[in-house]
């Protein structure tokens, strides 16, 4: 029986995905095999000695102490892409906001509740409503600053809109290029497109590379009339410069979905309650992804989407099944090998993968699996997490 330990309010349509007679699931679980969750900050939690893998129903991690997983040979899986298009309406709709001041108008035309006569109202917001007249998004250059799922899919409609697209990620994958249009132009210099955006929305991980990208340095480079939507990370601006380029006219507006005192009562900003991925079938795509990454790292031993691990598969080809994993240095693999054999048993088929300082490994074998065969893996040198798989589940 697998036992999950959930935090926040998971999708029961994703939950209901875990078989009742294998999965023990529950918010109270004291030794889980795996951790599932959505927000929760777990940086301060104890790490149970049971855990083996956490999900992040969603694509940020950084609620999570991935080093420290890391290094107890924790897998952390996430869910890329299952909410983009979520995040992707709600950026359009931020950048229709942004150019033509529709929540001000809204906002006044609610307080004008001391106007009773229809006819008199009518009057009274046709001479009004210049002070809330915008520009149209067609035929403006949107600047893309991340290229992964959800930047190529905002870069693709606001195409279809009309803008002109430009768009920057160093590190943007294979797949993410295939899915972006051969009519949004690349630019590898991040100062050349700030200089051409009259918006600029922000779609990078909060990582170490990316905190404060955007920062004094870089807003003394974009025009006085460009607006800037951060639908990504709080992390990833500078808060204190972005106040400065707002008081000083540098920069024309701000947007986010991450919500600062220091932002608050400004009109020149529109902050959001962090509803980017906030809809039903967002939170049933993360959930639905995070289970099924979860199941089948539980039951086969194999990784996709993690964080921290190598991608890793192998077709099962034998009854038996063992996964370790292991610093990634000479001999590690060897000594383990050596210990199979000593113990008789035949190997059919194997995989090895690395990232960074880490590596996998699914090895497939013949012969039977003896209880005390995990604490001989565990003894080699280097190795920090093994699990033995005794039969096809």
């Amino acid at each position: 029986m697998h036992k999950i330990r959930t935090y926040n309010s998971i999708s029961p349509k994703g939950l209901s995905r875990f078989p009742r007679d294998l999965y023990d699931v529950s918010a109270d679980c004291a030794q889980p095999d795996a951790i599932l969750l959505r927000s929760q900050k777990l940086h301060d939690e104890v790490i149970p000695a049971s855990l083996l893998a956490v999900a992040r129903a969603g694509a940020g991690i950084n609620n999570l102490p991935v080093d420290r997983y890391t290094d107890n040979g924790i897998v952390v899986f996430n869910t890329p892409g299952a909410n983009a298009n979520a995040v992707k309406e709600l950026v359009v709709g931020a950048l229709m906001m942004a150019s033509r001041n529709i929540y001000g108008g809204m906002n006044y035309v609610q307080e004008l509740t001391h106007i009773d006569d229809s006819t008199q109202l009518g009057k009274h917001l046709e001479k009004e409503k210049k002070r809330f007249a915008g520009v149209e998004i067609r035929g403006k250059t949107l600047g893309v600053v991340g290229l992964g799922a959800i930047g190529s899919m905002i870069a693709n409609l606001a195409l279809d809109l009309g803008m002109e697209v430009i768009g920057h990620d160093p590190a943007i994958s294979v797949e993410a290029a295939w899915q972006l249009s051969s009519n949004v132009e690349r630019i590898d210099n991040l100062e050349l497109l700030l200089g051409r955006a009259d918006f600029l929305t922000l779609h990078v991980p909060a990582i170490p590379e990316t905190h404060q990208l955007v920062n004094a340095s870089v807003l003394s480079l974009i025009k006085p009339t460009t607006k800037i939507l951060n639908f990504a990370r709080e992390e990833v601006v500078c808060l204190n410069a972005i106040l400065e380029a707002l008081d000083n006219g540098s920069l024309a507006g701000y947007v986010t979905d991450f919500p600062d005192p220091k932002l608050l009562g400004r009109e020149n900003v529109l902050l959001m309650p962090h509803i980017g991925a906030s809809t039903a079938e967002a939170e049933e795509n993360c959930a639905l992804m995070a289970v099924s990454q979860l199941m089948d790292f539980l039951e086969n031993g194999n990784i996709a989407n993690s964080v921290n691990f190598p991608s890793t598969k192998l077709v099962r080809r034998a009854e038996n099944r063992i996964t370790f994993s292991n610093r990634n240095v000479p001999k590690v693999l060897g000594n383990v090998l050596g210990i199979l054999a000593d113990d008789g048993l035949n190997v059919i088929d194997m995989v090895n993968k690395s990232r960074d300082e880490i590596a996998y490994n699914i090895v497939d074998v013949e012969g039977a699996l003896d209880a005390s065969l995990t604490s001989k893996i565990a003894s080699v040198s280097g190795v920090k997490g093994v699990k033995l798989f005794s039969k096809i589940e």
